[in-house]
């Protein structure tokens, strides 16, 4: 199959020069590569260039069918959400071809006398977390820090338990000396509780006690000790500085939302242990002329009170504007929860920020959709001049996949005005049929899409047959004695000898009307990912069904031998492999089995 290529140009047009994050997909919906960027459009851009040495760049460009960004404050918080992102969809080309080290943590352990150190990885070890950091430099001159202000323990628990004198960090200050007594139990555990406080940022009181520390120096006329505890102070004040992807709220959901031309974006930022997992973009169908007073209420209740979604509701919910309806919305959520669900607006603060996050990603949603959207229209313009119809408001496109025969699929496709109409597509098990005659694969998958269609605005106005004037002579076939008044336009695409995109032709109504497009022609383009959609959606399935039945055991289908007695074969034979090389002799030696069935149990497993 040839799969149309990725158009990166019109794509790059609603991307901004702005730090974000984007999640690149193949044509399976799955995110393949996530990545940062300070400047969205610069690194996006230097994917398509003509020129990309990167082997690596070359081979995930080339599976690109879909690309999802977002748009972060600063780089540093693209850093962090990028990180989240790759811990979720584990992407193949991040996962392979990247070190996927975690962000480092502060670990405070719990023990008689705590343990300050850096942590990676997951959380087994029981204590106190403070991150995640962006670096480990940060959190290793951070611990340096520490250890100078607040002389608590660093060394393993294995080099503390083996003391029997104090160590060379106590000598050097830089460590109280718990484990032999050097320090009192509720001394230490004070010195403990002060670096708790100061790694929350819920206390000022070191950085106080430095700076007056600071001031004493000075008027000693020790600059150069002032000095020092000047740098402490900078550099302890630059570790504590929260970024807005890792705020202090532990739970709620951040909405922005745009309306623009009959287009709505609702960007919805997840914000979990006080940082953002994740984040997506939802486009409610708007009937034309709504207002966006309509249209949010809409979406609030059908976004929390679904439980087909398993959505998790959260605490808090920040959104763009006080809406009248809101109080009514809180309370019915709250009573879908369970718990009390709070609707803000947030005006200022570390809330307000993450809300004008999520508002510049609504709008950049908008202006990427208007401008995808217009380009489809394009798209079904040229192609209605190229068919020589009035309007295109529904086109159905159908594929059959198989293995040699095996398995055969069809696949429908369906787009409207606005381009694929997931909901409509439709695969059908292709049943009594010689295995491997796509044309009459065909003819069955038609006869099951219309042979008992009544309602004449569902007949679409074009059907797209995957092949050439075969399988379209079965289209034909079908349609000769259509009962209703709307008659479909059929339209043959038959691949070129190369079977290159591009060198397609194009089968109209009769296998004797045959056309060829330019290469660049935007009709073309639409057919081709008709056409591409058609092929992913039956092999999809057809691969689905193969692997069922590659797992299926041959025990199961035999008249006679049901659950007990398959377990029984199982076991008295050690496993399927036994059974498979068992002779009709052991298999009639099972309890429960008789001659007649071992013998049906080996044709069945000796069949092929």
């Amino acid at each position: 199959m040839s799969v149309v290529s990725f158009e990166s140009a019109l794509f790059l047009k609603s991307v901004p020069h702005k730090p974000g994050v984007y999640r690149m997909l193949n044509s399976q919906d799955v995110v393949i590569y996530v990545g940062k960027a300070k400047d969205l459009k610069k690194r996006l851009a230097s994917y398509f260039r003509s020129n990309v040495d990167s082997a690596k760049t070359r081979a995930l460009v080339s599976q690109i069918f879909h690309i999802e960004f977002t748009v972060t404050n600063t780089e540093t918080e693209a850093l962090i959400l990028e990180n989240n992102l790759i811990k979720q969809f584990m992407p193949k080309y991040n996962v392979l071809l990247r070190d996927d080290k975690s962000y480092p943590y502060i670990l405070i352990t719990n023990h008689k006398h705590p343990r300050i150190t850096s942590h990676r990885g997951p959380k087994k070890v029981a204590g106190q977390y403070f991150g995640p950091y962006p670096s480990a430099g940060a959190v290793w001159e951070s611990l340096k820090l520490l250890q100078k202000i607040i002389p608590i323990r660093q060394c393993e628990d294995g080099f503390y338990r083996a003391r029997t004198r104090p160590c060379l960090q106590y000598q050097l200050k830089l460590c109280s000396a718990p484990c032999v007594g050097k320090i009192s139990d509720d001394a230490y555990q004070e010195q403990v509780r002060h670096a708790q406080l100061f790694l929350q940022g819920k206390n000022q009181v070191l950085i106080d006690d430095l700076v007056a520390a600071m001031e004493v120096a000075s008027q000693q006329l020790d600059f150069e000790k002032a000095a020092e505890l000047r740098d402490q102070i900078i550099a302890l004040r630059k570790v504590q500085e929260q970024q807005s992807v890792s705020g202090s709220h532990e739970e709620m959901d951040v909405i922005g939302f745009k309306v623009e031309h009959g287009v709505a974006a609702a960007h919805v930022l997840f914000v979990r242990d006080q940082k953002i997992l994740g984040s997506k973009t939802y486009f409610p169908k708007v009937p034309a002329n709504t207002e966006l007073e309509e249209i949010f209420p809409a979406f609030l209740l059908q976004f929390y009170l679904n439980e087909i979604s398993g959505q998790t509701i959260p605490k808090q919910v920040i959104v763009i504007e006080d809406h009248q309806d809101l109080a009514a919305i809180s309370a019915a959520v709250s009573s879908f929860a369970g718990f009390k669900v709070n609707f803000d607006v947030a005006l200022r603060g570390e809330k307000a920020r993450y809300l004008n996050l999520a508002q510049k990603n609504a709008e950049t949603a908008v202006a990427s959709k208007l401008s995808t959207a217009e380009h489809m229209r394009k798209r079904y313009q040229d192609l209605k001049l190229v068919l020589g119809i009035e309007q295109i408001q529904r086109m159905e496109c159908f594929d059959i996949s198989h293995t040699m025969g095996a398995q055969t699929m069809a696949s429908c496709v369906v787009f409207n005005g606005e381009g694929p109409d997931k909901s409509e597509y439709r695969r059908f098990h292709v049943e009594g049929v010689t295995p491997g005659d796509d044309y009459a694969a065909m003819l069955f998958a038609l006869n099951k899409r219309y042979g008992k269609l009544s309602d004449e605005e569902r007949v679409p106005d074009i059907v797209l047959i995957d092949g050439g004037a075969g399988q379209l002579n079965q289209a034909i076939s079908f349609f000769k004695d259509w009962p209703l008044a709307k008659k479909p336009l059929l339209l043959g695409v038959a691949k070129g000898t190369s079977r290159k995109p591009g060198l397609e032709t194009l089968l109209i109504n009769t296998a004797e009307h045959a056309i060829n497009l330019p290469a660049d022609n935007a009709a073309l383009h639409l057919i081709q990912q008709i056409r591409d959609e058609a092929h992913r959606f039956a092999i999809t399935g057809h691969r689905q069904q193969r692997g069922k039945k590659l797992l299926q055991s041959p025990l199961e289908n035999i008249s006679g031998i049901g659950e007990k007695r398959r377990q029984a074969l199982l076991q008295y034979l050690g496993g399927l492999q036994g059974v498979l090389k068992a002779s009709v002799t052991e298999l009639a030696s099972v309890p429960g089995i008789s001659k007649a069935q071992a013998e049906l149990i080996y044709q069945a497993c000796h069949k092929n």
